[in-house]
């Protein structure tokens, strides 16, 4: 346990409070002040969870405490975030389209799999400045739906935004895809190479041995 993990669980301990804050609209204590300021307190606990991803990813570099557990960790962290807030705010917020959600979510189990694969066949494909802007894109539009949704200044900033992170879902999607095939099919001719040449070793060996 160390600092960047210890924020990086931060992150998913928030997820539940901020769903629940999210999806209710009434509360026991203080039911009409929370009714007032319900917005506020989801923003604010939205990007307060938001933030320890760039604070984790720092004090690991910084502190060389870069672990298995935090990589494995914090991807899985961002989704869960990112994906309970969605989809919290399809059942809050009319006017964020389901199969947009959907889309953006859906991209994130592509590829999850295709990180899964590519570390089966011994390489890892980096983040690319595409995937950087989506998720730079997902807290602004997340952020302002929330906003949007009680204020109606915000709404065209929501759904433009939300738009956006949908286009750079896929645009990233495709490019992660190119790269993970181009060193797949890489992976695949180095390994077919080799069994040839191995092959190749086996049956001159043969050949040394009749003679």
């Amino acid at each position: 346990m160390n600092l960047p993990i210890a924020l990086t669980l931060s992150r998913i301990f928030l997820v539940p409070v901020v769903v629940v804050v999210l999806l209710s609209s009434r509360f026991p204590i203080f039911p009409d002040l929370y009714a007032q300021y319900q917005e506020f307190i989801a923003v604010t606990l939205f990007l307060a969870a938001a933030i320890t991803d760039s604070l984790d990813g720092y004090f690991a570099r910084k502190r060389g405490q870069v672990t298995t557990l935090g990589i494995l960790l914090d991807p899985i962290a961002d989704k869960l975030l990112i994906s309970a807030a969605l989809i919290s705010l399809v059942k809050t917020v009319p006017w964020v389209p389901a199969w947009l959600v959907v889309l953006i979510i859906g991209r994130e189990f592509v590829v999850s799999g295709l990180r899964n694969i590519a570390s089966a066949e011994g390489f890892t494909i980096d983040a690319s400045e595409l995937g950087k802007i989506k998720m730079i894109l997902q807290v602004i539009a997340i952020t302002l739906i929330i906003i949007g949704s009680k204020h109606k200044n915000f709404e065209l900033l929501g759904r433009v935004a939300l738009y956006l992170v949908g286009f750079f879902a896929v645009l990233s999607a495709v490019q992660y895809f190119r790269r993970f095939w181009g060193k797949v099919d890489s992976s695949i001719k180095e390994r077919q190479r080799r069994r040839r040449s191995l092959l190749l070793r086996r049956k001159m060996r043969r050949d040394v041995e009749v003679k």
